[in-house]
């Protein structure tokens, strides 16, 4: 898909774009599900409708192009249902688990923490170096965060159980961005996304089936419209996204990138449930943008 339409840019400018168009998508992500939570489904049957929604398309996608490829290795086999678990299935269930209990600001600084995990995972892990220019953007960009959502934070009473949640999600979600870009770089993005999604779909279902009545995804019209946005825009595109940016810029500069993120969340926010910006949070915004530019030059 991705590959199709870049392969004629510069790899590290088209790495960027990417990474920022799915922090977009996945911006969007808390307020679907915070819509979709006002007419009363629960976490388990939200994710799995977002799930059975991409898997659907995904398959889509596969048939549109060419899957005459080499047969996988059984390290590959090993390691794609690893991250498979790890990423869109771990992840996301812990997410949507939390985002029952924790306010979507609260959730968005928690999860502001995954690029900071996702550096020094790479370097405890692969002994990645740290550039420089990323030493100086990440106490840049998370002084933007800080300043973004502070007023919210102050402002919110945190459930505790929530809280932990949606951390366990994050280091789930820097864990997975830390240890794909091997995988992907041996069996490439595209092959990569429709496994692991695949692998998650399949591990989101089998946990619906063991623990939910099939009756519950009998679902209101708007809560599958949510759901498919979900599958949409902040899962099958921005996955496609970012793992295609991950083999161009490396799983450190896509994770900071990604703390773009929460300021898009806050602007959705603005025109969708009727949140406002202070003064404070629009100079964190500029700070933030400042960051995510610093990031995306080349060392």
């Amino acid at each position: 898909m991705f590959s199709r339409i870049t392969h004629r840019f510069n790899p590290f400018q088209v790495g960027v774009v990417l990474a920022i168009f799915a922090a977009t998508g996945f911006a969007a992500k808390a307020i679907f599900v915070k819509l979709a939570y006002r007419h009363g489904v629960d976490g388990i049957t939200l994710v799995t409708m977002r799930m059975l929604c991409a898997f659907a398309l995904l398959q889509i996608v596969r048939l549109w192009r060419n899957n005459d490829q080499q047969p996988l290795t059984r390290q590959e086999k090993w390691a794609l249902l690893g991250l498979g678990l790890l990423g869109y299935y771990l992840s996301s269930t812990l997410d949507f688990l939390g985002l029952q209990s924790v306010s979507a600001s609260l959730e968005r600084l928690v999860l502001c923490l995954y690029p900071t995990f996702t550096v020094l995972l790479s370097a405890l892990i692969f002994g990645s170096p740290i550039s420089q220019r990323i030493r100086i953007a990440l106490p840049i960009t998370y002084v933007g965060i800080v300043l973004v959502l502070l007023p919210d934070l102050y402002q919110a009473k945190a459930d505790w159980i929530g809280v932990l949640l949606v951390f366990a999600s994050t280091l789930s979600f820097a864990l997975y961005m830390a240890l794909s870009p091997k995988t992907i770089k041996q069996v490439g993005s595209m092959r990569f996304t429709e496994l692991a999604l695949s692998v998650s779909s399949a591990a989101v279902v089998l946990q619906f089936v063991l623990t939910r009545p099939l009756a519950s995804l009998a679902q209101p019209a708007p809560v599958w419209f949510y759901a498919i946005l979900m599958a949409v825009f902040s899962t099958i595109l921005p996955v496609y996204a970012t793992n295609a940016a991950l083999a161009r810029i490396g799983a450190g500069r896509t994770a900071l990138i990604g703390s773009f993120g929460p300021v898009l969340t806050i602007l959705f926010s603005l025109g969708l449930l009727g949140e406002q910006l202070s003064i404070v949070q629009w100079l964190g915004a500029a700070i933030v943008l400042s960051g995510v530019y610093l990031a995306s030059k080349p060392a």
